[in-house]
Formats: C-alpha cells, sequence, structure tokens
C-alpha cells in the first residue's frame, strides 16, 4: 500500500499549502501591530512575500544541484556553519531581546543557527556514509562527530539559542541511530545529553522561571506566564471552527509575537480545532513524505541521499513539534518558528531549501530506477553495513 503512495507528490502540496496557509496567516496576524507600532499595515506580509518569492527561487535552485556535490562539500560546509557561528558572536552580531542570533545583511538579518543547522547535517551525513563502520563499532568514530556538534552546541548556547541546539543536537542522534551505531555507545550519549540539557536548564535562571511557568501557567499570568496563558486563551476562544478569518483578538497586542512564534495559537483562534487539525495534518504528510523519500533512497543504494534527507526531514518535523507543543502548553516556551508558516526570511529560507533537496532526492532515485542502474545495497538503518 505504501509503495503505492507518491511521496513527491505529498511533500510538494503539503509544503506549497504549509507556505500559503503562513502568508494568509501572517497578514492576519501581523497588520494591526505594523499599523500601529511602524505605520505600514502591509509591513510584515510585504516582506513576507518576498522571502516567499526567494524561498521558492532557492528551492527550485536546490532541486538543481546534485546530491554528490553536498556529499563532496561536507568540510565546506562545516567550515560555512561554524564560522557564522563565531561570526554572530562579533560586534557585527545583532543583539534582540538579549539574544545575539542574527547578522545584519542590507536589508534583512540572518538568522545564523538556521544555516548551521543545514551544513552541519550535510556534513554529518556525509561522515556517516565515509565512517560508518567506525562509527558503528568503535568509540573513536564516534566522538570525532559528536566533538564537532558539540563545539556547535556551545556557541549556539552562548547566543543563546537553546531550541536550536535541541533540535540539532535531536536531529543529528536521529542520523546516528539510523545508521546502525550499538546501543553501548548510543546510550551514554543519550543520558550525556539529557543531563546537559537539564544542567543548562538549572544553570540560566530564566530558562528554570520558564519551565516552572509552563508547569503552572496560571500561577503568574501576568508575568513569567502570560504568554502561554495567552496563547491557551487564544485555542479556547476559537472551539471548533473558530471566530473567523481576522477576527482574532489575541493578536490585537495580548499574545506577544503572534506573528512568528505563535501563530499557531492565532490559527486554532480563528479557524478553531478544525483548522489546527488542518495543519497539523499538513505536517504529518510533509514529514511521512520526507521519511518515505529518505527510506526510498536508502533502499536503492544511495546512502548519502538516504541519510541526508533523514537528517532535513527531522529537522522539519522537530522544529514543528516543538513549536506546537509550545503554542499548546504541552512543552516550555521556546523561540522557535513553526517551519514555513511564522514571519521570518532565514528561517523561510532554509526551510524551503530543504524540500528542494528532498525533491532531488526523490528525482535522482527515480532517475536511477528508470535507468536499470539500482545497484541495491543493505540499509543504514537496523545495524546493517556495506563497503565504503
Amino acid at each position: 500500500m505504501l509503495n503505492s503512495i507518491q511521496p513527491l507528490h505529498c511533500l510538494i502540496i503539503s509544503a506549497s499549502a504549509l507556505l500559503v496557509l503562513g502568508v494568509i496567516m501572517i497578514s492576519s496576524a501581523s497588520m494591526d501591530m505594523a499599523a500601529e507600532t511602524l505605520g505600514n499595515s502591509y509591513h510584515y506580509i510585504a516582506r513576507q512575500l518576498v522571502f516567499a518569492a526567494m524561498g521558492c527561487a532557492l528551492a527550485l535552485g536546490a532541486v538543481n544541484v546534485p546530491l554528490a556535490w553536498w556529499e563532496r562539500s561536507g568540510w565546506l560546509l562545516l567550515g560555512i556553519g561554524l564560522l557564522v557561528l563565531v561570526l554572530v558572536l562579533t560586534p557585527i552580531g545583532r543583539t534582540v531581546n538579549g539574544s545575539t542570533r542574527w547578522i545584519p545583511f542590507g536589508l534583512f538579518n540572518i538568522q545564523v543557527s538556521e544555516i548551521a543547522k543545514l551544513c552541519l547535517i550535510a556534513y554529518l551525513a556525509g561522515y556517516i556514509v565515509r565512517r560508518r563502520d567506525e562509527l558503528v563499532n568503535t568509540w573513536s568514530g564516534f566522538i570525532r562527530p559528536m566533538a564537532v556538534l558539540t563545539l556547535a552546541s556551545i556557541l549556539l548556547v552562548i547566543e543563546p539559542d537553546f531550541g536550536a541546539t535541541v533540535v540539532l543536537m535531536t536531529a543529528a542522534l536521529g542520523m546516528i541511530f539510523l545508521s546502525g551505531v550499538r546501543l553501548r555507545l548510543f546510550l551514554p550519549l543519550i543520558a550525556f545529553c539529557v543531563v546537559m540539557g537539564v544542567a543548562l536548564i538549572v544553570t540560566q535562571p530564566y530558562r528554570l522561571k520558564r519551565v516552572i511557568s509552563y508547569l503552572d501557567p496560571w500561577k503568574d499570568q501576568f508575568d513569567t506566564g502570560y504568554q502561554l496563558t495567552q496563547s491557551l486563551i487564544a485555542f479556547g476562544r476559537g472551539e471548533w471552527a473558530g471566530v473567523g478569518l481576522g477576527n482574532s483578538v489575541q493578536k490585537l497586542f495580548y499574545l506577544p509575537e503572534a506573528h512568528t512564534d505563535f501563530i499557531f495559537a492565532i490559527v486554532a483562534e480563528e479557524f478553531g480545532l478544525l483548522g489546527s487539525l488542518l495543519v497539523l495534518g499538513l505536517f504529518v504528510t510533509l514529514v511521512v513524505s520526507g521519511m518515505m523519500i529518505a527510506r526510498r533512497a536508502e533502499k536503492a543504494g544511495m546512502t548519502f541521499a538516504g541519510c541526508f534527507a533523514y537528517g532535513l526531514t527531522l529537522i522539519i518535523g522537530l522544529q514543528a513539534t516543538i513549536n506546537i507543543g509550545v503554542n499548546t502548553g504541552l512543552l516550555p516556551t521556546k523561540g522557535l518558528t513553526l517551519p514555513l508558516m511564522s514571519y521570518g526570511g532565514s528561517s523561510l529560507l532554509v526551510m524551503c531549501i530543504c524540500i528542494g533537496v528532498l525533491i532531488r532526492v526523490e528525482m535522482e532515485r527515480l532517475d536511477l530506477q528508470e535507468n536499470g542502474e539500482s545497484d541495491v545495497k543493505p540499509a543504514l538503518a537496523g545495524g546493517a553495513s556495506y563497503d565504503d
């Protein structure tokens, strides 16, 4: 049954629908705020339309870039990823709300964590393919990529950008797990990451306050629990079918970051449970399609393509899960955008590149299949092995 499903079509349709819905919801969520604060109701929506056009162009460009380029450029991409994480900590970095995450670039600001995630996932996919035997069987092969990821995580935490750190490390762990690494190596790493995550929360008062307010946001609803309580009010007002497009009250300076981090709450208020389920369904379709594309590439012997596709799909799925979890009160408040829907150029452009690469993976697999050149190698998952 699954083999009859065309994941490429599902991927393109779901990604396109999320992009269009994002533009619509940003126009609804931002116009009143933009008019009041900037004197131009169309400020954010105009910029998002430009970002969307640029994102589509970059996706088309990524579709036309051979996967071999990504594979042989692993060291270059690693260098770029670490370089931007270092540059943002220099005087050229821009600080907003206490976080230094952006580098000014003309009319736009580049959020370096988005670039770093893409570059590091590409590097890790290449490493897994080249050094799989060492990665699976030896501590040295396992520690080397983790040292690189730890360095990147330290730079992200310094910004600070704890959300990006969680997404990057979780996606990397997922890729390593799918490579078939032995549990005696993998379980200690999981334990180490959990301990470090808890330590980062406990040692930073503002993160600890977020966790405490998450457990009972109504206890301090006008201070630490303000964002979450306002988000929950938006969900409550939406009921089954919502109050209608443009009729949200929470976007009128009640819910902070309504057009970015909390856009899903505005979806729930204006379109209710049914609209929320539609967005969830689109994300599930996108992620499942990406995983199917990765698995099919892996089974066709395209080991790098499969591993890279797994990593990109995990990045999209994890970021969407965390954002929706924050909006619904299932996770502590964290500054992560909803992929393809939230306002923001860096996130949207990188997500479009990810979609373009996933399309390229499936196109190369289909081309390989049509030409009858599929020399199938054992799959990565489940501890299988292959010759480098």
